[in-house]
């Protein structure tokens, strides 16, 4: 059975809703959940994925409706690239992504496929690409009226990384999970190194660019705020943490979010990693017919009590 390297992937936008119409209804997520960041509880915390939920198709939303926006640069994560199920799916999403207003850079060639890469309303640089196909892998996108299931997107493919010291971030990819080198080749005159391992689930990768040139990266709304990376369980979870202690890295500890436990640090590119596990432990609600202002807020039971004082500071 196949599992993710790529358990979720979390950006920052200005506003839920809008990010709501953006991910649900422009680009047919399936919607998994309207929560609160557990670390700042006044903030909209949105979570997409496929009509199960699982690791592997996550994307979620924090709102930060005040702060910078990103400022592009380098030591980032810089794209997330979405699978959809071939290239005739990408002239489908260019025509849709137009009609929107949405920009785009229409298809492209990269690295011996095709490309489609697009923002959202808040600059976060996203993509499609056609899917790399495991052997007996099953699907389970969200179809609609406007986007049928040969063309609807079925998860993460892969995270685009620019970096000052390619090897440094490659390396501790390598140690701390186990990835390969797959493939390096030149892009834009940039070294794109490839990182991924046997069966994993849409063959996903990180595809990490040295950029030794451009000012670091400001992170703000319109950035890719951290990528998760998975485990499958509580004792691979220790196992990471085991090798972050005997790297002396900071770190957060393990902390359980009830729908997963994780941990997160920075590589020595000063990207912002979680690695989570990849048991999920909650039930998608009902939100069939609901307006997005109408979908109940749920909250993990060590906050319940407090649900008066968070619907509070989200108003």
């Amino acid at each position: 059975m196949t599992s993710p390297i790529i358990h979720h992937v979390s950006v920052i936008n200005r506003d839920s809703k809008l990010s709501y119409e953006f991910y649900h209804t422009i680009l047919g997520l399936e919607f998994i959940l309207k929560t609160v960041n557990q670390d700042d509880m006044e903030m909209y915390h949105l979570f997409f994925g496929d009509t199960t939920g699982r690791p592997g198709t996550e994307f979620s939303v924090f709102e930060m409706k005040t702060g910078v926006d990103k400022k592009y640069g380098t030591n980032s994560l810089e794209r997330n690239i979405f699978a959809v199920p071939s290239v005739d799916s990408l002239y489908f999403w260019e025509k849709r992504l137009q009609q929107f207003g949405i920009f785009n850079c229409e298809v492209e060639d990269y690295n011996d496929t095709k490309i489609l890469r697009f923002e959202d309303r808040d600059g976060v640089q996203l993509g499609l690409t056609p899917i790399k196909e495991t052997a007996g892998e099953q699907h389970f996108p969200r179809t609609t009226d406007e986007i049928p299931v040969e063309h609807a997107i079925l998860g993460i493919d892969s995270i685009h990384c620019r970096v000052r010291y390619a090897e440094a971030t490659i390396r501790s990819f390598e140690n701390f999970f186990g990835l390969k080198q797959k493939q390096k080749f030149t892009d834009n005159n940039y070294e794109v190194t490839i990182l991924g391992k046997d069966d994993a689930l849409f063959n996903q990768e990180l595809h990490i660019f040295e950029d030794r040139t451009r000012n670091l990266e400001i992170m703000g709304s319109g950035g890719i705020q951290h990528i998760a990376l998975n485990v499958k369980t509580d004792s691979e979870l220790l196992a990471v943490e085991e090798k972050i202690l005997n790297k002396n890295i900071h770190y957060s500890g393990i902390t359980n979010r009830e729908f997963f436990k994780s941990l997160y640090y920075r590589d020595p590119n000063s990207l912002l990693i979680e690695v989570a596990t990849e048991e999920i432990d909650f039930k998608k609600p009902d939100i069939s017919g609901l307006s997005y202002e109408e979908i109940p807020l749920y909250l993990p039971d060590f906050l319940e009590q407090r649900r008066s004082f968070i619907e509070s500071k989200l108003k």
